[in-house]
């Protein structure tokens, strides 16, 4: 590739920045686009060639990661830009033409304030063992959120950290704990293998970035009845969906068992979802549903009744758990989220607008 077309794509990231964008994205026929504030914003310029827009891939792409893509037609990645910051890079194949995806991590992990997480997320990193799952659609957070929990433990206690990444977005320095990160594709092959291995290297706490199969959940669950602290993302929308997820893995015969050991192992579920906010100063905000494993959750666990589930999180809003909906009045109500907004990503808009009605909006913001 041109030293031209390499200050070209050097350019369109570190611009990301500035304008605030989260992702880049190349296609053929198209200029480059970028999504700010969750809305995709196509540039002016040229629209890119094949041959363009795949001399600008390859370039920034290893010879072992040119030959894996070739292999498998799609490639995730981690990309360092001196002087510009990391990206998690995503390369497909789509009409028989290469597609690019980047998208920018910060650099500094935020903390949980920064983040807007409610406060009762503070009680996960102490933590001492067990399994808690972020889950939600791509986008909405989970990685970052896992990372300032790893931060905040590594921040306040002495552990072996290790985390399992596809590919490794932050890079983290070790505080009171020490922290081996290794990455899907350049230090271990899968998943499955990297957490079977883990529990070799001694670790007190394990992240592991992506359950996406048989092999992997049933180590974390293992690892996590073994005394680690376990974190992980699962694709679901929310606490209950997530149990029916990771039942699903697993054949009827074995889901009995399997929800004897869920009862006892996992500690909490986060689901979030990011919405438009209402302000300049958070233009994106968290909805937050939160599910601490307690007594009553436990024996509904292992007796099946997961459909109380939700009844039983809206139920504890003492102990610091809370449903999308709660999260949804809540973000209204501190004036951080619009009515509008709120209810066209609640999972019951009609319960959330009775909870709505008469409501005196405030700026409070602690009531989150």
């Amino acid at each position: 590739m041109s030293e031209q077309l390499t200050k070209e794509l050097e350019k369109l990231l570190a611009n990301m920045e500035k304008v605030g964008a989260s992702d880049l994205h190349l296609k053929v026929g198209s200029p480059a686009i970028y999504r700010v504030h969750g809305t995709p914003q196509r540039l002016k310029g040229e629209p890119y060639t094949f041959g363009r827009l795949n001399d600008v891939i390859f370039e920034v792409m290893t010879p072992e990661q040119q030959e894996n893509f070739k292999k498998n037609g799609s490639l995730d990645f981690a990309l360092g830009v001196a002087g510009v910051g990391r990206f998690r890079v995503n390369v497909f194949m789509q009409r028989g033409a290469m597609s690019f995806c980047a998208r920018r991590v910060n650099t500094d992990i935020p903390d949980f304030d920064s983040l807007m997480l409610p406060k009762a997320i503070n009680r996960i990193p102490a933590m001492e063992d067990g399994l808690v799952l972020v889950v939600g659609v791509t986008g909405s957070g989970k990685s970052t959120t896992l990372a300032s929990i790893i931060n905040k433990i590594n921040q306040s206690r002495r552990a072996h950290i290790l985390t399992i990444e596809d590919p490794i977005e932050y890079v983290y320095r070790d505080d009171k704990s020490f922290i081996n990160q290794r990455e899907v594709g350049t230090d271990v092959g899968d998943f499955h293998s990297a957490l079977k291995y883990a529990l070799r290297q001694d670790p007190d706490v394990i992240l592991v970035g992506e359950m996406r199969d048989i092999q992997t959940v049933e180590t974390a669950i293992s690892a996590a009845e073994t005394g680690h602290l376990v974190l992980g993302t699962l694709h679901a929308t929310n606490a209950l969906q997530t149990v029916s997820r990771i039942l699903e893995f697993f054949g009827p015969d074995r889901q009995p068992g399997i929800r004897q050991v869920l009862s006892y192992t996992l500690r909490a579920i986060v689901g979030q979802r990011l919405l438009p906010g209402a302000t300049k100063e958070h233009p994106r905000v968290p909805a937050v549903e939160i599910m601490f494993v307690n007594s009553v959750i436990r024996k509904y666990l292992a007796d099946g009744e997961d459909f109380k589930i939700p009844d039983a999180i809206r139920a504890d809003a003492q102990g610091g758990m809370q449903d999308f909906n709660m999260s949804l009045y809540k973000l209204v109500n501190s004036g951080l989220v619009s009515k509008e907004h709120a209810l066209e990503r609640s999972p019951n808009p009609e319960q959330l607008e009775m909870q709505l009605k008469g409501m005196v909006l405030n700026t409070d913001k602690s009531a989150m």
